[in-house]
């Protein structure tokens, strides 16, 4: 239990200044700075009066309980299992901070390794780190290790990877000298011919989404062989829930695997804390960023977990841990192990049933087109001749958050929405979006 804060400080500092608590403090403080409303404050409230402001206060938000979400663009508005919160609410789960003895925290440890162990099992990988911070850390921490394993300084990234990520990764190689080369696109897709021109002997990999920003599904068997030819290193960006029915990374070829792990039970939380992961093949693992759980046999032969390749960390207590990560792992893991393989497969075709049907119903009409006519996963663009800030604005006013607008990252494709429909949107929500964008 923590210690109990008593005021023996404050009345010592009192009494060596010989003041009153307040005023007496203060009394060298000139006129012109004190504030002039001090008499204005409000008096004392009781815990019920408390309660009631803050609900009013907090009155003001909207949640995704009030609101129909058909955003995306990186953070998904997918159904949390109500098992979730009961297990990770229990006190020897609930733990903000990773285990640094290992000797007592046996369970968190196992925890960790399970996680990872699905995430190895997802991506068809040997060795994985998944408390990163979000997936464009992920990313760069990708990016990095692909510079040092083949001691090169420069990273190909496709212009169809998430906007964010790829602002986070020039951000992080600026700084290291290393140089970030974009890809352009074409019909929302990596352009292959200007991989094959940009793909030197310097490049140390690749950057390709799948499903990409857009959320079309590419195949980037054919980057795959341009990249490798020069030994360079493949690294994919993935949606962990597609990976439910698409084909692993490993079977496309992919030599480091990163991703974005919020949608496994983590909520949106006003844009964080989210779960980054990065995983690769065993000959690279050695060079993978941060902590792996290993499991492995103490001087007694009993079967204990330890953290492997560790860097140097601060070590500190439970008390005194300000990180989030084991309570983000703990919760992808309970939702892994809860839905089980067949139910991760589910969500994923629910997916891809409920964003093809909205799909259909939004473009039957003409008024609104489809950007790109390729495979996508959960989201998709439209476009119209309307103006996309004013549709969001109408949509916002009818109880639903629209789409992201995509002009603000890619300037030639005005008024263009890429809306996203998840395994929690019903019919009838999007129906009724439907109807609002027809009526429009």
């Amino acid at each position: 239990m923590e210690s109990y804060i008593t005021n023996v400080k404050d009345v010592y500092m009192l009494d060596e200044t010989k003041t009153d608590y307040i005023e007496g403090l203060c009394k060298d403080v000139p006129r012109k700075f004190k504030s002039k409303n001090i008499k204005n404050l409000r008096q004392g409230m009781s815990d019920v009066e408390i309660l009631n402001y803050l609900k009013s206060i907090g009155s003001k938000n909207k949640s995704l309980n009030d609101l129909i979400c058909f955003l995306g663009a990186g953070a998904y508005d997918h159904y949390i299992p109500a098992t979730i919160k009961h297990m990770a609410m229990k006190s020897h789960f609930f733990h903000g901070d990773i285990p640094y003895r290992p000797q007592i925290r046996q369970g968190a440890l196992q925890v960790i390794h399970e996680y990872e162990t699905m995430i190895n099992n997802l991506t068809g990988m040997d060795a994985c780190n998944g408390l990163i911070d979000d997936g464009p850390t992920a990313c760069v921490q990708g990016a990095l290790m692909a510079c040092k394993s083949t001691k090169r300084k420069s990273i190909l990234i496709s212009k169809t990877v998430n906007p964010q990520v790829r602002s986070v990764l020039k951000t992080h190689m600026k700084y290291r000298y290393i140089d970030v080369i974009e890809v352009d696109m074409v019909d929302g897709v990596t352009d292959m011919d200007k991989v094959k021109d940009l793909v030197k002997d310097d490049v140390a990999g690749i950057i390709i989404q799948s499903p990409n920003f857009f959320g079309i599904i590419e195949d980037y068997t054919e980057a795959e062989k341009i990249i490798h030819e020069k030994n360079g290193l493949l690294i994919t960006y993935v949606d962990p829930i597609s990976l439910g029915i698409l084909k692993r990374p490993d079977e496309q070829g992919a030599d480091i695997v990163v991703g974005e792990a919020q949608s496994f039970g983590n909520s949106l939380n006003y844009g964080g804390p989210f779960l980054g992961f990065i995983a690769t093949k065993s000959e690279l693992s050695k060079n993978i960023f941060g902590r792996r759980i290993d499991l492995s046999i103490d001087e007694e032969g009993r079967q204990e977990f330890h953290m492997k390749f560790q860097g140097k960390r601060a070590y500190m207590d439970r008390y005194n841990s300000t990180s989030h990560k084991l309570l983000n792992v703990l919760i992808g893991s309970i939702y892994l192990s809860t839905l089980g393989k067949k139910g991760l497969r589910e969500v994923a075709i629910q997916c891809v049933k409920n964003s093809h049907y909205a799909f259909d119903e939004i473009t039957k009409s003409g008024k609104f087109k489809p950007v790109f006519n390729r495979p996508f996963f959960k989201e998709f663009m439209i476009t119209s001749d309307l103006n996309s800030s004013e549709i969001n604005e109408k949509l916002l006013k009818k109880g639903i958050i629209g789409g992201y607008e995509v002009q603000r990252d890619y300037d030639e494709l005005e008024n263009s929405l890429l809306l996203c429909v998840t395994e929690k949107r019903s019919k009838k929500e999007i129906d009724k979006l439907s109807k609002i964008l027809e009526a429009l």
